[in-house]
């Protein structure tokens, strides 16, 4: 059944990581916010910081189930960061169309730090799209020698994600420069 469904689900999900990824691309480089409308999304930043820290919180959890044999624990846990991440990426799209970035304001030395942390994070939450999807995918259709095979590396980099998305937002939305 797998070899059926392959050579289907995989250019799939290949091409609905390119859509996100372009997509998020275009808000961020190539979009002029805030047309048509005056939709207040100040609220959004942190609760895009919220759902990060929640799905952090989840993945690990899930690791945790998983180390222990705790299977249904650890698939509601995963599913659970899914869910996350997706509300996360519908709010930074949403936050992003209407409001645009907002420029990093330190000054000196803390910004050898906050744009390497944020290249890294950015880079690795696009890079991470169509392995977290595939994981997903492979746990769904209980190929579990090679969900776990591909876990083993997306989880460590999709937790980096969510713990600098969380660093991020508040070295740009809290932190007083």
């Amino acid at each position: 059944m797998r070899a059926v469904r392959d050579p289907v689900a995989l250019p799939l999900i290949g091409v609905l990581s390119l859509v996100i990824v372009l997509l998020v691309g275009y808000l961020l480089l190539g979009h002029a916010p805030g047309r048509g409308g005056r939709t207040d999304v100040t609220a959004l930043p942190t609760l895009n910081a919220l759902l990060n820290g929640a799905c952090a919180v989840f993945l690990t959890a899930g690791w945790v189930f998983i180390r222990r044999r705790r299977i249904a624990a650890h698939r509601i846990c995963m599913l659970a960061a899914f869910a996350l991440s997706t509300l996360f990426l519908i709010s930074y799209v949403v936050y992003h169309a209407l409001a645009g970035s907002r420029p990093f304001t330190g000054q000196g030395p803390i910004r050898w730090i906050y744009f390497p942390l944020l290249v890294s994070h950015i880079v690795l939450a696009a890079a991470m799209v169509p392995f977290v999807l595939t994981t997903l995918y492979r746990a769904l259709g209980r190929e579990y020698v090679r969900h776990a095979r591909l876990a083993r590396r997306t989880l460590p980099v999709w937790l980096y994600v969510s713990v600098t998305g969380v660093v991020v937002y508040w070295m740009l939305y809290r932190m007083r420069w």
